[in-house]
């Protein structure tokens, strides 16, 4: 039985205390605060035209409602989804969380399409449909998921405790939907169903405003400085639930004085260049929240807390078009997909890129509203739904049927989490695009990836990450290394003498040395971890020298990590990666020199599992190792191809012959998670490196050392090169969810 929720997304090394700390929101808002960060002015209700408004759901999006109308006609047909109380008890049996949160999600989801429908047809049938959505939510045990819940820990229950509820994400989903469904049909519900909204204002009373005031050591708030999506997830669902059900003015603003405490503490954790060390899926639900919840801030306060004027604000802003690889693919690293689900609230990104006046952000929202597809869907959430389907704008944007082109930037560096991208032409999916990341092996949904590397052709990815696999207890306990999509052996990484990195800190890059094509796009420090200076202020410096030197081509990008420090035992700068785009020769290149100073006693020795082994087991040889889709063929020594669905051409990774000998392994894939992005397998090449030293000589290995001082090194060392590049054009062939791509 698991004795304990899930309460971080990854346990992290000790932080500095945050308790009491002014980040940039108190420092910006302090003449427009009182005492505990109240507001000195505060409007309460939330920004959605109520279903009295009839001009304006006259007006509304027919394709959106229409679909939505579909789906809520069929809902009818059926009875409401039943989370039951062995499904909850599963988490803590067996470790499934699925089977309660979808039985939850589906209920949320049925009344959220009710609610939109008897706003839009005034129907006295789909006001009964809503009333019954909102008194099975109000008499559901618990609000929070069981992933989450300390019921267990504390009590010794595998049920919620109802004397004990606990404030998680999803009781903030929970209580949010009801503030949107009051505010939304709020004079109706009183005419149809008198006292139900006096019901959905004592449940949030009891289940989220008291233990949100009451207990101050919530692991989300960040007051030991770990600040994660947690914090603005929760934060902005709990500013709705006041802003909608709190009817008492000063204690609305007492409650809203302490969420703004809590954004603070988030938005201030977010590095200088806008970064999110837990990629871009968990963008929407971390920083993505945070702009919804500032936003309305700047509406109940007409407008004297705005916090377009923090510049990280306006940087996280930028993220997530600085990830996309092409259409819907981006770069994913942590728990993430690499093709995430187009059903994101991109009204919100484009409401920010016009609040910012920054039209990169703009058009890569405007650039995913397909005029053939609803304009948003109940499944991120009502208050998403309609906030996106009463935004004129956005409408606008949906329908226009001039969809612009995506800002795809030439290059972006990120120093706080040492991740470049890189393409060929900026603007265009065309050609190879390039991913390589640093950082270390305790990041925020942490995968064991120091220096692994992505690569796209034509936007379509051939080396890849795996991704997020579907939750389960293990997931976040002490298990979730045993994992295959967590480990290092699964990424493209080496493995040194058959040793894995490790998770932790420790595991971190080094030595950091970035080539820019153009110039720095953030000079900027990022957090550091610990003592001493951190991931993010190393590749500070690095790229400051950079600049100072000159060191910009336009023909080139290039990140170069020491990568001693991922792998036990090894001294620095025994394992230094350089990959390079090469826009000249239309080439990645993957560079790994292997110093050949270090000694046997310096390497990892693998733990035996021979009892009592009659003589030392041989040192495994080192591996270089990628991880590939598509099919995959070895048609040549030294050569390998791969076929990927819907790619134009095919891709080619060619290395010596002489210096590593391949091997593929297939991977089968079963989890939806992972099929509906790589379809039924992904193909691992290992490329088993031999004694002799690359011989090839290639010309970027060669400017690789001039470059960066280290041609006497490598000279002493072994180098083996990888060169990734495109093949001649295919027929496309057809890959999972084509249409879900499209």
């Amino acid at each position: 039985m698991t004795p304990a929720p899930e309460y971080h997304p990854v346990a992290r090394g000790a932080q500095d205390d945050a308790a009491g700390s002014v980040g940039p929101l108190l420092s910006t808002w302090r003449d427009h605060l009182g005492p505990g960060a109240r507001p000195r002015r505060l409007t309460l209700g939330l920004p959605v035209p109520s279903s009295g408004e009839r001009d304006v759901w006259a007006q509304a999006d027919l394709p959106t409602l229409t679909a939505l109308a579909a789906r809520a006609e069929a809902d009818r047909t059926q009875p409401w989804p039943v989370p039951l109380a062995s499904d909850y008890a599963r988490f803590f049996r067996d470790g499934d969380r699925t089977a309660y949160e979808d039985r939850v999600r589906e209920r949320q989801h049925r009344l959220s399409r009710a609610a939109v429908m008897a706003a839009w047809t005034g129907d006295e049938a789909w006001l009964d449909e809503t009333v019954d959505g909102l008194v099975l939510l109000c008499e559901q045990s618990g609000w929070s998921w069981a992933a989450h819940d300390d019921t267990f820990s504390a009590h010794g229950a595998v049920t919620p405790t109802v004397t004990d509820p606990y404030l998680d994400l999803g009781a903030g989903e929970v209580v949010a939907q009801l503030a949107w469904v009051d505010a939304l049909l709020g004079d109706a519900l009183d005419a149809r169903a008198p006292g139900v909204r006096t019901r959905v204002r004592h449940e949030a009373q009891e289940r989220v405003f008291e233990p949100f005031s009451r207990r101050r050591d919530w692991h989300w708030l960040g007051l030991d400085g770990d600040v994660h999506n947690w914090n603005p997830w929760i934060h902005g669902n709990v500013l709705v639930a006041v802003l909608g059900l709190v009817e008492d003015p000063a204690e609305a603003a007492r409650l809203v004085g302490l969420v703004i405490e809590g954004l603070d503490r988030f938005v201030a954790s977010i590095p200088a260049d806008g970064a999110i060390d837990e990629g871009y899926s968990y963008w929407w639900n971390g920083a993505g929240r945070a702009l919804e919840a500032l936003e309305l801030l700047h509406h109940a306060t007409a407008g004297t807390l705005d916090a377009t004027r923090v510049p990280a604000v306006r940087e996280t802003a930028r993220f997530p078009h600085r990830m996309q690889v092409a259409g819907p693919w981006y770069v994913n690293v942590a728990d993430g997909p690499a093709r995430p689900t187009p059903d994101q609230p991109w009204h919100v990104l484009h409401r920010w890129g016009r609040l910012l006046g920054d039209d990169a952000v703009t058009a890569h929202a405007a650039s995913h509203a397909d005029p053939g597809r609803p304009l948003v869907t109940e499944h991120a959430g009502l208050g998403r739904a309609l906030r996106g389907l009463t935004d004129p704008s956005w409408a606008a944007a949906g329908r226009s049927g001039a969809t612009p082109h995506a800002p795809l930037p030439l290059e972006t560096w990120l120093p706080s989490v040492e991740l470049l991208v890189a393409r060929e032409q900026a603007g265009s999916p065309a050609g190879l695009t390039l991913a390589v990341k640093g950082g270390h092996n305790d990041e925020h949904h942490n995968h064991d990836d120091v220096g692994s590397v992505i690569v796209a052709i034509d936007g379509v990815p051939v080396v890849v990450d795996a991704g997020q696999p579907t939750y389960t207890a293990q997931t976040f306990g002490p298990g979730r290394y045993d994992i295959w999509t967590m480990q290092s052996g699964w990424h493209n990484v080496p493995v040194v003498a058959g040793t894995e990195q490790p998770p932790g800190c420790a595991s971190a890059a080094a030595g950091v040395r970035v080539e820019l094509a153009e110039h720095v796009e953030h000079a900027a420090v990022g957090t550091a971890d610990g003592e001493g200076p951190g991931p993010g202020e190393r590749a500070h410096e690095a790229a400051q020298q950079v600049a100072a030197e000159g060191q910009t081509r336009p023909s080139r990008s290039s990140l170069s990590l020491d990568l001693s420090a991922a792998y036990p035992g090894l001294p620095p700068e025994t394992w230094r990666r350089t990959v390079t785009l090469d826009r000249e020769h239309g080439e990645v290149v993957v560079c790994d020199r292997r110093s050949a100073r270090r000694s046997p006693a310096s390497l990892p020795v693998p733990v035996s599992r021979t009892a009592a082994p009659a003589a030392p087991e041989p040192t495994p040889a080192d591996e270089i190792r990628f991880l590939l889709h598509g099919e995959v063929t070895l048609p040549a020594p030294g050569e390998a191809e791969v076929r990927a669905p819907r790619a134009a051409r095919a891709a080619l990774l060619r290395w010596d012959p002489a210096a590593a000998t391949a091997r593929l392994t297939v991977r089968t894939l079963d989890d939806p998670l992972l099929t509906d992005v790589w379809g039924d397998h992904l193909t691992r090449l290992d490329l088993v490196l031999t004694e002799a030293n690359d011989a090839e000589g290639h010309r970027s290995e060669g400017s690789e050392g001039s470059e960066t001082g280290e041609q006497d090194e490598t000279a002493r060392g072994r180098t083996t090169t990888v060169v990734i590049s495109a093949g001649a054009p295919l027929g496309t062939t057809p890959g999972p969810s084509d249409e879900q791509a499209a």
